[in-house]
């Protein structure tokens, strides 16, 4: 992925459709359509804008640990907890039976266990209310993706 700029809500990432993807030790893929992705300052939470060629999600708002930045290479944990979007406006969360079972499996501490769920509380607060960056200014930067 690649910057493309900061602004008050983070620091917005982008993959043009045909960006070869590569999740821990899957096999790489190219990634069939184009995304932004906000890497948030301090939050529980990164999230995905994909272009229209994605028929399913609009938003895609992964449930992580705050990020850490070494240089260009971010580092987040993954917290099974995902908050969507659905083109048909529709919000869910996805993926709470996985949150519960690594929860005990993995240990995941009280304060992440927490934040975790008052993140995906707020998250979908946001995405259900339109409340920015989930209203115009994702679309916005996805834009600028070209």
């Amino acid at each position: 992925m690649v910057v493309l700029g900061r602004d008050a809500f983070g620091t917005w990432l982008g993959a043009p459709r045909g960006t070869i993807v590569q999740r821990a030790a899957e096999p790489a893929k190219v990634h069939p359509h184009g995304f932004v992705k906000l890497v948030p300052e301090g939050a529980w939470w990164t999230a995905i804008w994909n272009d229209g060629t994605d028929g399913r999600f609009e938003i895609y708002a992964d449930v992580t640990t705050p990020a850490e930045w070494a240089g260009p290479v971010v580092r987040i944990v993954d917290l099974d907890l995902d908050v969507v979007r659905y083109r048909s406006g529709e919000v869910a969360v996805l993926d709470e039976d996985e949150f519960a079972e690594h929860r005990v499996a993995l240990g995941y501490p009280p304060r992440v266990v927490d934040g975790a769920r008052a993140s995906a509380a707020t998250l979908v607060t946001a995405v259900e209310g339109r409340r920015e960056p989930f209203d115009a200014v994702g679309p916005g930067w996805l834009e600028r993706l070209g």
